[in-house]
């Protein structure tokens, strides 16, 4: 049976259409958005594989390193944060999870006409930035997922690190299987996973089980501090520079708590607003059914899906707080 069957016939020549760009790749970097998630780190990951499989050589970017709770995911090398040093001279890049080049860091960004451009991604509001292909389609749960009928358009089997790059985008991208992008085409995914010797459970394990105690500290404070909004409709959550020094945590330590703000009964929007740096907040929404976060995302220069958005203000904590709050006042209008 050719892989290529495996692929839903929605998704099958633009699967192809990238396989064949693929093979023209020699040399390439591969990055993603800044502060990469799991989605990101697994799709990065995919790629490099599929361009070892291919005999091409590759060199993984990320302006903002590997998050240390990501780093199990075997990576096919090492992670450079810049492009002075690099092992390799790039003639193409790979572009994943991302429809912005600003999102790529400002040295990335800047360096982009130099390189034949590859761009893969599900976000919304983008119609891709690749100057020789482009594949982006909101419709996916995942860019991992994309990458995936890639690799089986190139008759690769999802097996060894490949399919478990893929699989952590998966689960990180689904909430765990619990979002509402959790479709038959992903089962059928982590069916084929599976069946290559990929153990999904033990992925998930990895990523629930890595707490510092820090990390612990910091979500008992966080806890305490949730309030309601907008009569019930909203909750949110601030965490700041200080709250992360006190507690002995890092900012990656606060990723995750916004879904936990989704549980309250009621609620329509979850809002965490994160102090990164003096007057720079980095903002995330989650939402249920039809309310539109990436909407309210969009209006703040951000971005992301109907029901997972983000964005980051130029901002002190609490001016931040009350465009956020405004925002999402207009978009529940």
């Amino acid at each position: 049976m050719s892989q290529t069957e495996h692929i839903p016939a929605r998704f099958r020549e633009d699967a192809q259409r990238m396989a064949a760009a693929f093979r023209q790749v020699q040399r390439a970097i591969i990055a993603a958005h800044v502060n990469l998630d799991g989605d990101a780190i697994g799709s990065m990951g995919a790629a490099g594989w599929i361009l070892r499989a291919l005999g091409a050589e590759c060199v993984l970017y990320s302006a903002t390193g590997l998050p240390p709770a990501l780093a199990f995911c075997p990576l096919p090398g090492s992670m450079h944060t810049g492009l002075g040093h690099l092992p390799l001279a790039p003639q193409w890049a790979i572009l994943l999870d991302c429809g912005e080049a600003h999102r790529l860091g400002p040295e990335l960004a800047a360096a982009l006409p130099g390189y034949s451009g590859i761009n893969m991604d599900h976000h919304l509001g983008s119609n891709g930035m690749g100057s020789h292909a482009n594949w982006v389609e909101p419709t996916a749960a995942a860019t991992a997922q994309l990458m995936a009928y890639v690799a089986l358009a190139l008759e690769l089997p999802l097996a060894g690190p490949l399919a478990q790059c893929l699989a952590l985008g998966l689960i990180t991208d689904t909430g765990g299987f619990c979002h509402g992008n959790t479709t038959a085409d992903i089962f059928a995914l982590c069916a084929l996973l599976e069946r290559g010797g990929c153990r999904l459970h033990e992925i998930r394990q990895q990523l629930d089980n890595n707490w510092s105690l820090g990390r612990m500290r910091l979500w008992g404070r966080l806890m305490e501090r949730v309030r309601l909004e907008q009569d019930g409709a909203v909750a949110f959550c601030s965490v700041s520079l200080a709250d992360l020094r006190q507690c002995q945590a890092v900012k990656e330590d606060a990723e995750g708590f916004v879904e936990h703000l989704r549980r309250l009964t009621e609620v329509q929007v979850a809002a965490l607003l994160r102090e990164d740096s003096p007057g720079c907040c980095r903002i995330n929404l989650r939402s249920h059914g039809s309310t539109d976060v990436q909407r309210v995302a969009a209006s703040l220069g951000g971005g992301g899906h109907r029901n997972a958005a983000g964005a980051s203000l130029r901002l002190e904590p609490l001016e931040a707080e009350r465009v956020l709050l405004e925002a999402i006042r207009r978009g529940l209008a």
